[in-house]
């Protein structure tokens, strides 16, 4: 016998070789790899030569990426060539945001020297960061706020949106509440001016059908490791005709959009996880919502003083944000880890800080809720066994935090 883990009732010994089940919760963070995205990119390992040659080896690597760009391209029915492959999610919204200080996009654009961005506050921080970079640089950046349910202020876009603007970026799926934008007004507001539109679509991709012909946005992001494909790969829509500025530059790659020799391991496991979404997807979505209505409801019968940051009005069913009051969320995550299950307090890109979310506070939550919040982000994994056992265990834990909390009469 040893000590495995620490739970809410003290210690827990497992038998030797014997391991906890662990219940993810925490699907807007990454994905688990489907296993036939697995397999895909094992069958493609002896791929090794570079897209660019003109031999066989290279023939074949450039038909896999391809391939590849084709399956991308159907799963949000657009043509493959407005597909461009990059590192990552946070890479191709770099690449759309930093066109706005490029002399060359800006001539393409027609627009003034001055031009300026407009993005929501309430972006993930790979926008948030590149606006405040292009600040310093002297664009003009203005952000838009969100109302008790997350949802972007168009009234308040309408007015900052001017002839002076080249760029309107609005994520489409936030990655902290699940709230559904209103991506199709924004775009409308945007072009009226003659701004460009860019969606994070990231949270979106693979959870919500997607039609970009349709839809009409100029730019569109996707992350392979949010669809149970690879990390370090993503994807960028480009609408034919959209003036472009490359943010690496050095070949011709991607159409002369990215340089760089392609990551053919990664693209294959995207292309391969495209296309398993296109299939997937629907049924998923409708055994989530059952999931997250038992789950709301639960927590909601279970534990007193909570406040649900997740409206099921407007936000995707696979996510569920709650604040706990009287508790630190990061507390709470931890005695939940000890149990065996796997959530977050936020984005997993700003895990390291100690600050409240700045998409809840954007919200008017009050500090000491924020501070208190919990994100479950379930997938194609979740059964509702393990959502039975969130709900046994997670009463329990909040119980036993409150109790050492100043604000519920106990000791710190």
């Amino acid at each position: 016998m040893y000590i495995k883990d620490y739970g809410i009732a003290g210690i827990r010994f497992l038998s030797e070789g014997e391991t906890m089940h662990r219940i993810y919760f925490d699907h807007n963070a990454t994905t688990p790899l489907h296993p036939e995205v697995k397999s895909a990119i094992i069958e493609s390992l002896d791929v090794f030569g570079n897209p660019s040659s003109l031999h066989e080896d290279g023939r074949r690597a450039r038909t896999l990426i391809e391939t590849s760009r084709e399956k991308v391209a159907a799963l949000i029915n657009a043509d493959p060539d407005e597909i461009m492959f990059a590192g990552s999610g946070s890479e191709a919204n770099n690449t759309v945001l930093s066109s706005v200080s490029c002399s060359g996009a800006r001539c393409s654009l027609h627009a003034p020297a001055d031009s300026d961005l407009v993005i929501s506050a309430i972006e993930h921080p790979c926008i948030l960061e590149t606006s405040m970079c292009l600040k310093n640089r002297g664009t003009l950046v203005k952000r838009i706020g969100v109302d008790n349910r997350g949802l972007v202020k168009m009234d308040d876009l309408d007015q900052a949106v001017s002839q002076n603007t080249s760029l309107v970026s609005i994520m489409m799926v936030n990655n902290e509440t699940g709230a559904i934008q209103d991506v199709e007004r924004a775009l409308e507001i945007a072009h009226a001016s003659g701004a460009m539109f860019h969606t994070d679509a990231v949270q979106a991709v693979g959870k919500l059908p997607l039609d970009v012909k349709k839809l009409n946005v100029d730019f569109l992001t996707i992350s392979a490791h949010k669809i149970y494909g690879p990390k370090g790969v993503g994807a960028l829509y480009v609408k034919k005709g959209t003036p472009f500025c490359p943010l690496i530059r050095g070949g011709h790659q991607e159409m002369g959009r990215r340089a760089g020799t392609e990551n053919t391991l990664g693209i294959a496991g995207l292309g391969r996880a495209a296309e398993l979404r296109t299939c997937e997807m629907e049924a998923e979505s409708e055994r989530l919502a059952e999931l997250n209505t038992v789950l709301r409801m639960g927590i909601e019968n279970r534990i007193k003083n909570i406040h649900f940051n997740s409206d099921p009005a407007c936000c995707l069913h696979s996510t569920l944000n709650v604040s706990f009051e009287g508790i630190e969320g990061e507390a709470l995550l931890l005695y939940l880890d000890y149990e065996g299950v796997e959530v977050s307090t936020g984005s997993a890109c700003a895990s390291g800080s100690l600050d409240p979310s700045h998409v809840l506070l954007e919200m008017n939550l009050p500090v000491e809720f924020a501070h208190g919040s919990l994100r479950m982000s379930m997938g194609r994994s979740t059964t509702r066994q393990e959502v039975d056992y969130v709900l046994d265990v997670l009463p329990g834990i909040v119980e036993k935090l409150r109790g050492m909390s100043t604000v519920y009469g106990g000791e710190q």
